[in-house]
């Protein structure tokens, strides 16, 4: 399994928002759609704002009513009716509106962060992958840019209603009761200072849960994907103790980050009732002394006001749990969107017409690592149409210089050379063009048997394609199947290891590309199988330069030149009869398969 060696945030790091102000600036495009959020937000905060005031007018008409020697004056009491009515109704649009328009910006970004990461991924080189698992990279894409779209519907415009109700709360308080006001506001000090202790606590927890489920998703991608290595070697219970032990983290973090930040809500929850016992009792006073302006109208204004004022704290609570999330899920977003590209190539050449395939290695060296080299002066020249077989031990590189040749990665010093020019003269896409390649592990994705055989190719007809299923013994299958070539191949597809490796050489030999290069493709199939393919592609190599990546050393007899490697370097080369007359390296290793 691969390893992640990802840095974990430290136990002790405060809380961090510099990734939330990266995804602000991310959001540039939409600022107009939020700007009109928010101010639909604000007018929502207003129309709130302002009904207390109202009610208390109301509250107090009707009070006086009641006394015997005064009236209840009806026009009044309906013209207020019918104002707040109308207030209410502006409210609830406002509110509408924005949510509405929240949720039209949160999805164009979740989409845009989609976007940006998929192109993102294809502009990484190829030792990111090497060293992220998959698992990871999926999390990153699906739960990470979940949390942030669910941030920006719930949190942005509410938190801007918040800060307006908030605020225009407070005036109209002091408006009208500066007695009341500041028990109101004493009482919700507590709660703003209990707030700030644990929003600095629970920071951290956020960011160690979202990098732990990267984690449990890398380890589940991986041990689910290889589920029968797992069981033929009977490592279920140490896979388990792994899993269980991300999962014992994940629930820690999570449980930790959960509790802390649900703590805000029953504290605030207390701190709203602990003022509407305060306003009673200090408003009950003010009317027993007869203190100026204080009526029954105002104390009810003034738990209206409690309530609102209470609501911005609790929403600032729970947005700000929102936030921290979004934080931890932005900082793993954005790692992925500034790491390094490879490098632009639009000024290299594009295609290569007429290609013969003179191939030149030329004084190769080459290191995944700076510590550890994998190619030292690797030189050799391979002439147009030759069949050139590579072999050598596990880990003598190998694998490495197809890479190299391929430009999955490049070379640390020295040249290779394709008719001449260059590849680091050659995009990537171009040098790609130019091989078929066909691997020991088989990659067939959901979709049609036409369209894995033809993949990314345009313009193939049905017959060429059954031609070439024909030429790799996929004819009888092919027939079998209950729609042809419109078979759906997907998880429920029951394909043989050699029925899928013999539909990858169709698909390259469909392909028909220059050059080609075989990791010990027949390593799948039957021995009958291996005679049909290995009959087709020797019709495939002919003509063409071709290399061989050979573990069976008896596949590549009849090889043009075979070059053999230890540990990065050329040890000897020539033809199968000469290396073997030599006695050498060669020959030791072709003899060893014969050992008993």
């Amino acid at each position: 399994m691969h390893g992640h060696n990802r840095k974990m945030p430290n136990k002790k790091e405060k809380a961090d928002f510099s990734a939330i102000k990266k995804l602000v600036i991310y959001c540039k495009s939409y600022f107009a759609l939020i700007v009109v959020a928010i101010i639909c937000a604000v007018v929502s905060a207003i129309t709130t704002i302002l009904g207390p005031d109202k009610i208390q007018d109301l509250m107090n008409e009707i009070v006086n009513g009641i006394n015997p020697t005064t009236s209840m004056d009806m026009d009044f009491i309906l013209k207020i009716c019918i104002f707040l009515l109308s207030l209410y109704i502006i409210g609830a649009f406002m509110s509408y509106s924005q949510q509405f328009i929240m949720a039209t910006v949160t999805q164009k970004t979740s989409k845009k962060l989609r976007n940006d990461i998929n192109m993102k991924l294809d502009k990484l080189p190829l030792s990111y992958f090497d060293k992220t698992t998959k698992g990871d990279i999926l999390s990153r894409v699906t739960n990470d840019v979940d949390t942030i779209s669910q941030t920006l519907g719930s949190s942005v415009a509410n938190l801007v209603n918040s800060l307006v109700l908030f605020i225009g709360v407070i005036i109209m308080m002091f408006k009208s009761n500066w007695i009341l006001a500041l028990t109101t506001i004493a009482c919700s000090l507590l709660g703003f200072f209990l707030m700030g202790l644990i929003l600095g606590k629970s920071q951290k927890y956020f960011n160690l849960k979202q990098q732990h489920l990267g984690q449990l998703n890398g380890q589940i991608e991986e041990v689910y994907s290889n589920h029968t290595i797992v069981k033929s070697f009977n490592a279920e219970n140490n896979e388990i103790k792994k899993f269980n032990k991300i999962n014992a983290e994940l629930y820690n973090d999570n449980w930790k980050s959960q509790f802390l930040s649900g703590m805000m809500q029953p504290i605030m929850n207390f701190v709203g009732n602990f003022c509407y016992v305060a306003i009673f009792v200090v408003g009950v006073a003010l009317i027993i002394n007869d203190f100026k302006a204080m009526t029954f109208g105002a104390i009810i204004a003034f738990t209206i006001y409690a309530r609102l004022f209470s609501n911005p704290l609790t929403t600032f609570a729970q947005s700000m749990t929102s936030i921290q999330q979004a934080s931890a899920a932005s900082e793993r977003v954005f790692e992925i969107l500034e790491l390094e590209e490879m490098q632009d190539e639009s000024n290299k050449i594009n295609f290569i017409e007429n290609v013969k395939g003179d191939i030149e290695f030329k004084d190769i060296h080459f290191r995944y690592v700076p510590e550890k080299p994998i190619i030292n002066g690797f030189s050799a020249n391979i002439k147009s149409g030759q069949k050139v077989a590579i072999v050598g031990p596990t880990g003598a590189g190998k694998t490495t210089i197809v890479n190299l040749l391929m430009r999955f990665y490049d070379v640390d010093s020295g040249d290779i050379t394709i008719d001449g020019i260059s590849t680091k003269a050659i995009k990537r896409e171009a040098v790609h063009d130019l091989f078929d390649m066909i691997l020991q592990d088989t990659w067939l994705f959901k979709g049609t048997v036409r369209e894995n055989l033809v993949f990314n190719k345009t313009n193939v007809k049905d017959d060429k394609v059954l031609e070439i299923c024909r030429a790799v013994g996929l004819g009888h299958f092919i027939e079998t199947l209950p729609y042809g070539l419109d078979t759906i191949l997907d998880e429920n597809a029951n394909l043989s290891e050699g029925q899928k490796q013999q539909l990858t050489i169709a698909r390259a030999m469909i392909k028909d590309a220059p050059l080609l290069i075989l990791d010990e493709a027949t390593s799948n199939v039957d021995t009958r199988t291996e005679l049909v393919i290995q009959e087709a592609m020797d019709k495939l190599t002919k003509g063409r330069t071709s290399f061989v990546i050979a573990h069976r050393l008896s596949t590549i007899k009849n090889a043009d030149i075979i070059l053999v490697l230890k540990n990065g370097d050329i040890v000897e080369s020539g033809t199968h009869n000469e290396l073997l007359a030599q006695n050498g390296f060669y020959a030791d290793l072709y003899n060893s398969q014969f050992e008993v």
